[in-house]
C-alpha cells in the first residue's frame, strides 16, 4: 500500500468515525472542530510539525505514512506515549518495514481520535457516564477513560493503562495529550508485556 493510499484510507476512516461520533450521545461524542479560541492558542504548527521529529512516536508515524495525515486539516486528538513506553511493546511492533506497515498503522491509529477532544471534554464524558468514558479511536477500537488519584487514565482493550502526563497541547489541526505507557488495539493487545509502565 502506498503512502498516498494509506493517507486516503485513514482520512476515510476519520470521516466515518466522525459521522459516528456526531450521532453518539455520551459515548465518545466530542467536538469535531477547533473553536476559534483553540485555534488562536494553537499557533501555526500542525501536530506533525509540532512534535519532536526524532521522538519514537513521530519516527513510527513517518514509517506508517501517518505523519502526512497529522499534517492535514484534521482535527485530530492524539495520545502520544513517551519514548520509554515504546520499549514495552513486543519486539518488532514498530519495525519500519513495508511488511509491518499494517500493524504499525493499527497501533498508531488506536492512539488517535477524530475531532478535538480536550482534557475537559474527557472529564465531562467520565462524569456523565458515572466514572467511565468510552472514546472511539480512528483504528476502530475504543479506549476507556477514568480518573485515578486526580489523574486521567486510559485503558485499552486488554486492560493496559496509561496516565495522561501532559494534556491539551494545542496545534492548528487538533490536540495532543502525552501519556506514560503504550495502548494497543484489541488484536495486538493479547501479546505479553504490552502497555506496562517502565519500572512496574
Amino acid at each position: 500500500m502506498t503512502t498516498r493510499m494509506l493517507a486516503l484510507g485513514i482520512a476515510g476512516v476519520a470521516m466515518l468515525t466522525l459521522g459516528g461520533c456526531n450521532k453518539q450521545d455520551g459515548n465518545g461524542a466530542a467536538p469535531n472542530a477547533q473553536t476559534s479560541k483553540a485555534q488562536k492558542a494553537a499557533g501555526a504548527k500542525t501536530i506533525s510539525a509540532g512534535l519532536a521529529p526524532n521522538s519514537r512516536f513521530m519516527v513510527a508515524a513517518k514509517a506508517a505514512g501517518l505523519d502526512q495525515t497529522l499534517a492535514g486539516p484534521g482535527p485530530y486528538t492524539v495520545f502520544v506515549p513517551d519514548d520509554a513506553a515504546f520499549s514495552a511493546a513486543p519486539a518488532g511492533t514498530f519495525d519500519p518495514t513495508p511488511q509491518n506497515r499494517a500493524q504499525l498503522t493499527g497501533v498508531l491509529t488506536n492512539l488517535i481520535l477524530p475531532g478535538t477532544v480536550l482534557a475537559a471534554d474527557i472529564d465531562k464524558l467520565i462524569d456523565k457516564n458515572k466514572g467511565k468514558g468510552v472514546l472511539a479511536t480512528m483504528g476502530g477500537g475504543t479506549l476507556t477513560a477514568t480518573k485515578e488519584g486526580g489523574n486521567t487514565v486510559l485503558t485499552d482493550a486488554a486492560g493496559h493503562k496509561a496516565t495522561v502526563t501532559k494534556a491539551d497541547e494545542l496545534f492548528t489541526n487538533g490536540v495532543v495529550h502525552h501519556v506514560d505507557a503504550m495502548l494497543m488495539p484489541a488484536q495486538a493487545a493479547l501479546r505479553p508485556a504490552v502497555g506496562q509502565k517502565a519500572g512496574k
